[in-house]
């Protein structure tokens, strides 16, 4: 690929952006920041900022654009600041960039990567929430506009490197009988049930084998990340939920497989270093450096595999049976799922009452379409709001 990639990193600050800026400064050749986005890690963004001179850089508010703009000065930088969600969407679907890692944690990030969807830039897709919120959506967006959807999490992106070159979402024209995501089990894999109850927040964002933010270690640890993530994967790859099964791997090598009708078992093999599926989404289809050791089997030695036990992990349950429900099912999950995680780290919930209000909360709401970006909204607003009740009762 010869012309230069201009891209917009959508939370550059978290581990994702900050993995993804180490694969650009390994290819200044190749690659070239347009525009870097952060919540409110103001000092991180102008250090980064000072080294990959963005024409512009994305805050949460008004306070700190203030306090960057103060820093960038100081730096003597002309990166012009802005604020809020419109800015957000903004620079995902501005015509100086033609890449977008679409990288900001949770039902947040969903405005700004749908924005990027409809104007037809190439998506780097590692929020999840983006397709769990907005599914058809989100996919209708990518086919009218011609975009190019790439999946960054590690799992959908090794089921991507193990399909036909020319898959073009149809399991059956291919032979495919299964995607399999697999998963590490996370920190609380072989402690007793009954100890569940006391675990502590920094027990539980303790991953055994990947560095990641807060919120989305506890989903590891309750396994609601890879229920997400059996939601994604449908939408990614058209592929009905009987046909999505997880995995417990506690090695993190095999980030995933998929299985054809003929016997055959294709997997994708590495280090658990998100910059793999980073370099090859940035490089796509071509494959560049990222910084990744080589994977060393006699090193590893054993593989092993388990299948999930549910009593353990009740929000994968939860999670397929919102699969399997349709309708506004997937934004009630994630929705109540991010409120009840932030309650348990604030301290005003146990750890094994994450799944217990997520049920509640499925149950108390009734579905509905929500065919439009404002409807998915509303119904994540009204969630919300019966989630913190609950919780607050």
């Amino acid at each position: 690929m010869s012309s230069v990639q201009t891209i917009c990193v959508l939370g550059s600050t978290g581990s994702i952006g900050v993995s993804t800026l180490d694969v650009i400064a390994r290819h200044p050749d190749r690659y070239q920041v347009f525009a870097l986005t952060a919540h409110s890690q103001v000092v991180k963004l102008a250090q980064q900022c000072e080294q990959f001179s963005p024409q512009v850089a994305v805050v949460g508010s008004a306070a700190a654009a203030t306090e960057l703009q103060v820093l960038l000065k100081e730096k003597k930088l002309m990166t012009q600041v802005l604020y809020g969600p419109q800015a957000l969407c903004d620079v995902a679907s501005a015509s100086e960039c033609n890449t977008v890692m679409a990288a900001i944690v949770g039902a947040a990030g969903l405005p700004a990567s749908l924005a990027a969807a409809k104007a037809g830039k190439k998506v780097l897709l590692a929020n999840k929430e983006a397709l769990v919120m907005s599914g058809q959506l989100f996919i209708n967006a990518v086919t009218d506009s011609g975009a190019v959807l790439l999946p960054i999490d590690s799992e959908h992106n090794a089921i991507f490197q193990c399909l036909p070159f020319n898959y073009g979402r149809q399991a059956q024209a291919h032979g495919i009988s299964k995607v399999i995501l697999t998963a590490s089990g996370g920190p609380f894999l072989n402690r007793s049930l009954e100890s569940l109850s006391d675990v502590t927040p920094d027990e539980a964002v303790a991953h055994p084998n990947w560095v990641m933010g807060r919120k989305i270690s506890i989903d590891s640890a309750t396994m609601m990340n890879k229920g997400l993530e059996v939601i994604e994967a449908h939408w990614l790859f058209a592929t009905p939920a009987d046909q999505i099964d997880v995995l417990i791997h506690p090695q993190s090598v095999i980030h995933s497989m998929v299985s054809y009708e003929d016997g055959s078992v294709l997997a994708q093999l590495g280090n658990p270093d998100m910059r793999t599926p980073i370099a090859y989404g940035l490089a796509y289809p071509e494959r560049i450096n990222s910084g990744v050791a080589p994977l060393d089997l006699v090193k590893i030695a054993k593989l092993n595999f388990e299948a999930p036990d549910f009593s353990r992990f009740p929000c994968l349950s939860l999670a397929y049976a919102a699969l399997r429900a349709g309708q506004t099912a997937s934004i009630i999950l994630n929705a109540s799922n991010e409120i009840a995680v932030q309650a348990f780290l604030d301290g005003k919930i146990g750890f094994r009452m994450i799944d217990q209000i997520i049920a509640r909360v499925m149950d108390k709401i009734a579905l509905s379409v929500a065919d439009d970006i404002d409807s998915v909204l509303e119904c994540d607003r009204v969630t919300r709001r019966v989630t913190s009740s609950l919780i607050a009762s």
